[in-house]
């Protein structure tokens, strides 16, 4: 009855876990999942009045059964070659547990009029340039104007 309960409580920690956004979170959900499993397993198999499974051939009936156990180490070899994916999971994407919306682009497009004046550039320029505005010597072309190469300015 101890088991049980205790494997109750393993499996609801397991998919409390498992329903939470951060992905090491995630991870040590299936690892709670998985150590209930084997417990299920094992206990499912291994009664206390079974015998080594070394016995004489005569009494074959008291032999411990060996498939719980093969069960129970190959869950443990999946189970940890799930976790090592999922934590390189985690670490992969880091940043990118959360649901947060994405930034506001600078790149959306705007709506005719609407110009934008640049005061100051990376290189120190302290000219005006408007929005859209290539530099006379820019290696793109000369005088072209970046609404030219997308395809927004006229014929």
């Amino acid at each position: 009855m101890t088991l049980a309960l205790f494997v109750g409580v393993l499996v609801a920690g397991g998919v409390y876990l498992v329903l939470q956004r951060g992905m090491v979170r995630i991870t040590f959900g299936f690892v709670l999942l998985g150590h209930a499993a084997n417990l299920v397993l094992l206990s499912a198999g291994v009664a206390s009045r079974r015998e080594a499974p070394l016995v004489q051939l005569s009494d074959l009936a008291g032999a411990a059964d060996a498939l719980p156990q093969a069960f129970a180490l190959t869950a443990i070899v999946i189970a940890f070659s799930i976790t090592i994916y999922m934590l390189t999971l985690a670490g992969a994407g880091s940043g990118d547990d959360d649901t947060d919306d994405p930034p506001m682009s600078a790149d959306k497009p705007r709506p005719p009029g609407a110009e934008e004046t640049v005061t100051e550039t990376d290189a120190g320029s302290t000219d005006k340039i408007q929005r859209g505005d290539v530099p006379s010597a820019s290696p793109k072309g000369e005088g072209m104007r970046t609404s030219d190469v997308h395809g927004e300015g006229n014929p």
